[in-house]
């Protein structure tokens, strides 16, 4: 069971919360697009220097980034990641097995393990930088069990408030924060590919229904996306599109399970548990180091 692993760039917090506003502002005018200058007067910079920074982020200028977020670009991107995403579905859904080419695997809670709600269970928390703002990372022992993003102008509010979200789903755990850990983590999650120096493991914890809609995101390549049908369609549940979206949604490991490709037939983004600004930011990327790596390899 092979798939690419997601590519991203190095974690640079500062630059994406200077471009959290022109971001926001791009989500909130799309599908039409805007001007440099326009996007460099919303967060008070010159056009020169706006340009600079968004490549820096992104490795591509705001109108290439546009570009790729296009609603007829993403109704194409739906039609060609048809035959990759075939490939990737051939091995079947059975078993947790090996993802990402041996970069990541998975365990799932045992039935008795998931009715004591992680009764006794250790894990450890800590906040780092990643490409997409400030994340919240925990983990126990037997791997990675929750990522989330912190947003907001006060941080410590933010911050209480990522992590009572993700700690809901382990109610009896006993958390120890562990900041040196989780950089180490998060460096790990974020590096870019062929840069990691230990595979990932996740430890999920959901109903069988969910960790199989999980387990199939892991088989949709960097800068690939299908809708909620066609998922639906791949796990065999071909009339439970409603519910595949309720699993997506309760994803808790964003990034490495790829929650951020599944978008609408109408190649619409909808809404994404951890902001659509970020969602787009996610697809804009990798929209992006797809289509450099095409042109390498030509």
């Amino acid at each position: 069971m092979i798939v690419d692993m997601p590519s991203a760039k190095p974690a640079n917090l500062k630059d994406y919360d200077r471009m959290r506003e022109a971001l926001a502002l791009i989500e909130a005018r799309f599908p039409e697009p805007i001007g440099l200058e326009e996007l460099a007067g919303a967060i008070g910079v010159s056009p020169f220097h706006f340009q600079r920074t968004f490549r820096r982020w992104a490795g591509i200028s705001p109108k290439r980034f546009q570009q790729y977020l296009a609603i007829d670009r993403a109704k194409s991107a739906l039609e060609k990641s048809e035959s990759v995403l075939d490939a990737a579905f051939e091995a079947g859904l059975s078993g947790p097995g090996r993802l990402h080419d041996l970069f990541v695997s998975v365990e799932s809670m045992t039935p008795g393990e998931y009715k004591l709600q992680a009764r006794d269970l250790e894990i450890r928390y800590g906040y780092g930088a990643s490409p997409f703002g400030e994340c919240l990372v925990m983990a126990t022992e037997r791997g990675i069990c929750g990522l989330g993003f912190v947003d907001g102008t006060n941080n410590e509010e933010a911050r209480a408030a990522s992590f009572k979200e993700l700690s809901a789903d382990w109610p009896e755990a006993h958390f120890v924060e562990d900041s040196r850990a989780a950089g180490k983590l998060l460096k790990e999650i974020f590096a870019e590919p062929g840069r990691r120096d230990q595979s990932l493991t996740l430890f999920l914890k959901g109903t069988n229904f969910q960790i199989k809609v999980w387990e199939a995101l892991l088989r949709v390549p960097a800068g690939h996306v299908l809708s909620y049908q066609d998922l639906a369609v791949r796990i065999g549940h071909p009339t439970s599109a409603r519910a595949v979206g309720g699993a997506v949604a309760r994803n808790s490991i964003p990034w490495i399970i790829p929650c951020h490709r599944v978008i609408r037939k109408s190649g619409a983004f909808y809404r994404y548990r951890w902001g659509r600004v970020r969602k787009m930011a996610m697809l804009g990327l990798e929209a992006a180091e797809l289509e450099a790596a095409s042109q390498n390899a030509a």
